[in-house]
């Protein structure tokens, strides 16, 4: 549909269904700033919209991504903010409240076996294997298997199980998560609560580093958090990514993942025993194992390109106007799927139309504050695109074509809302990693509430959203989530379901004491001369202190 169909449809969308619940948002805009609390009429407006079947489900490089960016643009500008982007994003009027953002997206095809030895194996069923390189065929040709444990580096946990191996064009099998919950001994690594070095993405990462062909992790339920089915439906479908000025060559070629089962008779081939190597993987002495078998493989690709957006808005500080603190949260979410009974529409409501609707009444209360007492630093709202695809967006800007990362002071990331009843917690997650958590505490007691660590820390789940894309590039950030935790039938009934829609019967007592939260941390870092720290050893605290020396 074209660009001009789209905007009328938006407009007609906006001016039949909702014109006089943003005429009262336009006005709050402009209420006395010293009485500014969260209008919760406007936030439960705006996740209604934006999580209404005429977005389609939000969907990236579709019609509902642009009615989407549209109006969260418009929405910016009505409350003053500017757009954050210098050079105009095509003819748009709206164009400097976007970042494009150059998306790939690969189809495996998924005929493909993986032949090792004299075993056949099948995709989906036994193995998954992608790319993120712009390739329409890669090829395992007799690859030689190499089993390094846990596939860490870690200086700071004087861990290294790739030290004396050299697995340049090689095939490798590593096991999820890391030592510490294997163990579950606080002594190594970190015990239960996860480390990044136990998410895949740290292993397809490593293994890049190290001159890998490809990778294999292989799949136990309670170390990977969940079934085999969940790796199925991520791994076998399209997957997005982002596209470098190399076609993506720094990265790991094939990007796989082995069913137990069908690694225990890998092992079985080559005269050894799984279950033992996994227990010897446990100890810092680890020595890699070669196998003596190698791997096949042909993985052909069907690949297409778009562009998809951030959208970006901004208050300018009026003494640091160059230093940013900012406030974020992922718009997409998983679009329409057509079958055969008809359209099914995956809305999103509290993922994560709660908190992009956090994000506008946020910057309302902040602009208004702000026309009283003007902000020393700058303030940084920003809506990712394709944070359900692989954190795509935030990738995109963690790059630092808008602002350079050494500019921004801190991040707050919102990754879906309490939109039930006020409780007397906020959940922290990850434990020791940054002073951002010495902000939350202060402002958590300030509303007579108590920081509750993340009760599922086995489950990475700071590694797992757009704050992230930030913090391996240094900058300390927040997540907030609540994700079930006050609704035990979400997760099993609405989480990435097309059950997550709006409910008038939301009390919403969870987003206003959330909101007023953010505001109190955002708005004190945003009038300190404070640069928050990492606290634990880590590539984060190394990248965060090469960068503020530059």
């Amino acid at each position: 549909m074209p660009r001009s169909s789209l905007r009328h449809q938006f407009f007609n969308y906006i001016n039949g269904c909702a014109f006089a619940a943003l005429s009262m948002f336009n006005l709050m805009a402009f209420a006395d700033p010293k009485n500014q609390t969260v209008d919760l009429s406007s936030v439960a407006q705006n996740i209604k919209i934006l999580a209404s079947d005429a977005f389609e489900g939000r969907g990236p490089l579709t019609q509902g991504e642009q009615l989407t960016i549209e109006y969260l643009a418009q929405q910016y500008k009505k409350l003053g903010l500017k757009g954050a982007n210098p050079n105009s994003v095509g003819s748009s009027p709206l164009g400097q409240y976007f970042q494009a953002v150059p998306i790939a997206r690969i189809i495996p095809d998924q005929n493909m076996k993986l032949v090792i030895g004299d075993l056949s194996f099948t995709s989906g069923k036994d193995f998954t294997a992608r790319t993120e390189h712009i390739n329409n065929q890669i090829t395992l040709n007799d690859s030689s298997l190499v089993f390094v444990g846990y596939g860490i580096n870690a200086p700071e946990y004087q861990w290294n199980d790739y030290a004396d191996i050299d697995v340049i064009g090689k095939t490798v099998i590593v096991l999820v998560n890391d030592p510490g919950f294997a163990t579950q001994n606080p002594e190594i690594f970190t015990g239960n609560a996860m480390t990044y070095y136990g998410r895949w993405t740290y292993k397809y990462e490593e293994a890049a580093r190290q001159g890998a062909k490809a990778v294999l992790v292989v799949h136990e339920t309670a170390p990977a958090a969940y079934p085999w089915s969940v790796v199925e439906s991520s791994n076998t479908g399209s997957k997005y990514t982002l596209v470098d000025s190399q076609q993506n060559t720094s990265k790991l070629p094939i990007m796989g993942w082995l069913k137990l089962a069908a690694t225990e008779q890998i092992f079985k081939q080559s005269g050894l025993n799984y279950q033992e190597l996994k227990q010897r993987a446990l100890q810092a002495d680890f020595k890699p194992v070669r196998l003596k078998q190698s791997a096949n493989l042909t993985l052909k690709n069907i690949i297409s390109h778009a562009i998809s957006h951030n959208v970006i808005a901004k208050i300018e500080g009026n003494t640091y106007p160059n230093e940013y603190v900012l406030a974020g949260a992922h718009w997409d979410h998983f679009g329409t799927n057509k079958t055969s009974k008809g359209s099914i529409v995956y809305n999103g409501a509290v993922d994560n139309a709660s908190g992009t609707a956090g994000t506008l009444e946020i910057a309302r209360i902040l602009m208004a504050k702000h026309k009283i007492k003007p902000f020393e630093r700058s303030i940084l709202f920003i809506n990712f695109t394709a944070e359900e695809t692989g954190l795509i967006g935030s990738e995109q800007f963690s790059k630092g074509d808008i602002i350079p990362t050494k500019n921004m002071v801190a991040l707050v990331n919102i990754d879906g809302m309490n939109v039930l009843d006020k409780v007397d917690y906020i959940l922290q997650y990850g434990d020791g990693l940054s002073e951002m958590e010495d902000y939350l505490v202060r402002a958590t007691l300030a509303q007579q509430r108590r920081v509750k660590l993340d009760p599922r820390p086995q489950n990475g789940l700071f590694f797992r959203s757009d704050h992230f894309s930030l913090a391996k590039q240094g900058v300390p950030s927040l997540l907030f989530m609540s994700l079930g935790d006050t609704d035990p039938e979400y997760i099993a009934n609405k989480y990435h379901k097309a059950e997550d829609d709006f409910s008038p019967t939301w009390s919403l007592g969870g987003v206003e004491q959330d909101i007023e939260l953010m505001v109190d941390i955002i708005q004190t870092l945003t009038n300190s001369r404070d640069w928050p720290k990492w606290k634990m050893d880590s590539d984060f605290k190394t990248s965060r202190e090469a960068d503020l020396s530059k």
